[in-house]
């Protein structure tokens, strides 16, 4: 009962910190959400920050997880396809309002006393990336100069992900399209001047 009464607490407050942001929101609002009074928080957890950083602490695990686990559905495909497809399946699942919303708060405005814990779960997600991508170029040509790559692939993912809150899904697949254009054909630049 107490794990899904905290499963409940962490459900709304991950909507509310989405919608509001950390010092929008308040414990009274959150409890009001679940249907319980703001002490009964408390038994699950310490303050604020507990309950923001056990949202984000789920939100990454979750995410860390997909990434790993699409990496293994289209590990059949070669490389360049592994690549776009991670793409393409990475804008989706942040196509999540809420998600999307909460990952985009947290990298651009994560709370000040919160940064350097949110930091270390941002490189233990990148680290989880980095291993997925370093083998998918190591299958391309061992030869890349995989950190290059990576961080423009990083880079990529982040100015897509970033595009969804601005655009229509028309002009946002022009524009996936028209970078994934150029980021591959950079790739392919770097594998005949070798």
């Amino acid at each position: 009962m107490a794990q899904e009464t905290q499963k409940v607490i962490k459900e709304k407050a991950l909507m509310l910190f989405a919608q509001k942001g950390f010092e929008g929101t308040s414990l009274n609002d959150i409890a009001d959400e679940v249907g319980i009074k703001k002490p009964s928080l408390y038994a699950h957890f310490t303050n604020k920050e507990d309950l923001f950083l056990g949202v984000i602490n789920k939100v990454t695990i979750d995410y860390n997880a997909f990434f790993e686990h699409t990496a293994k559905e289209i590990a059949s495909l070669n490389p360049e396809e592994q690549l776009y497809r991670l793409l393409i399946k990475n804008t989706a699942y942040l196509q999540n309002h809420e998600l999307g919303l909460i990952f985009k708060r947290m990298m651009l405005f994560p709370p000040e006393s919160l940064r350097s814990n949110i930091s270390e779960m941002f490189l233990a997600t990148e680290e989880v990336m980095k291993n997925v991508v370093y083998s998918i170029l190591e299958k391309m040509d061992p030869d890349l100069d995989q950190d290059k790559i990576f961080d423009a692939y990083l880079c990529l993912l982040d100015g897509v992900f970033e595009q969804l809150f601005y655009y229509s899904q028309e002009e946002h697949s022009k524009r996936v399209e028209n970078s994934w254009a150029l980021f591959i054909n950079g790739i392919n630049y770097m594998r005949v001047g070798d």
